[in-house]
């Protein structure tokens, strides 16, 4: 769907078109509308906000004078698979989540940086676009700008599989659902997964790395740990932030490094 624009066709859910988006290829893309300025600041520079429509925010920034936008995807399959059909339709080839997520195995702390190298695909929503034997794994041009990018960085990070799920509460077994217990296809799930060497849960990469790789384009995964799982589920502002402050700066650098642009002077 679409609307009809000033001289040019403009998505119907992020109210962006070619025009507004300046010869952009790569984007960002945090869940949070907030966390679309934090990126943005990140970047520096100068950043311009295009639109704001339900959980889709979206900023023009420029990346060494290149165009970089940062979209929010809000949470969730459905709503990450809107961005990249419209964001696709606009030109975008190159996509980073930059997320936060709960860690799961043990040695992850709170402020490391998880990079998704597959996804195990407990969503939905990919379903749709590819039967579920179809891997979801990152684009190997994006993962290793991302690894490189955290070591240069010198950021603490796990590089491996991730559990993407559909829900926050049961499907992720969090043991503190309004309805007592998940249901017991999920109970033990995450002793499985940690026992099966993935190292996080959350909830959009493996609907973001299947359209990417169906739709020929790039696509890479890194979230912040801001909950130890295996240590408990208590989130402070402060780990929050260490971990939303981490995988920001890895996914920053990644995109200078993938487009090519020059590094910033000390």
């Amino acid at each position: 769907m679409t609307k009809a624009g000033r001289g040019s066709t403009t998505m119907y859910h992020l109210e962006l078109n070619r025009r507004m988006i300046r010869g952009a290829t790569l984007a960002l893309l945090p869940g949070d509308p907030f966390r679309v300025e934090k990126i943005a600041g990140v970047i520096g520079g100068g950043s311009r906000e295009l639109a704001w429509n339900r959980e889709y925010r979206t900023v023009l920034a420029r990346l060494d004078r290149r165009p970089v936008l940062v979209t929010s995807t809000g949470i969730g399959g459905p709503s990450t698979a809107i961005v990249i059909e419209e964001l696709a339709r606009l030109g975008i080839t190159t996509f980073i989540r930059v997320g936060t997520t709960g860690g799961i195995r043990p040695g992850i702390r709170t402020g490391d940086v998880v990079i998704t190298t597959g996804a195990v695909r407990l969503d939905g929503t990919s379903r749709d676009y590819a039967p579920i034997e179809y891997p979801a794994v990152a684009h190997p041009e994006i993962l290793f700008a991302l690894t490189e990018a955290a070591r240069t960085l010198r950021k603490r990070h796990h590089v491996g599989i991730t559990a993407s799920t559909d829900t926050f509460y049961p499907s992720q077994e969090r043991p503190d659902t309004f309805s007592g217990a998940p249901l017991r296809k999920h109970i033990g799930a995450t002793a499985e997964w940690r026992r099966l060497d993935v190292l996080n849960y959350e909830m959009e990469s493996s609907t973001l790395l299947v359209l990417a790789s169906v739709f020929g384009l790039k696509a890479g995964c890194v979230t912040g740990v801001v909950v130890a799982r295996h240590r408990g589920e208590h989130i402070t502002t402060g780990r929050f932030k260490a971990g939303e402050r981490n995988a920001t700066e890895v996914a920053v650098a990644a995109a200078r490094a993938l487009l090519g642009s020059p590094r910033k002077k000390a």
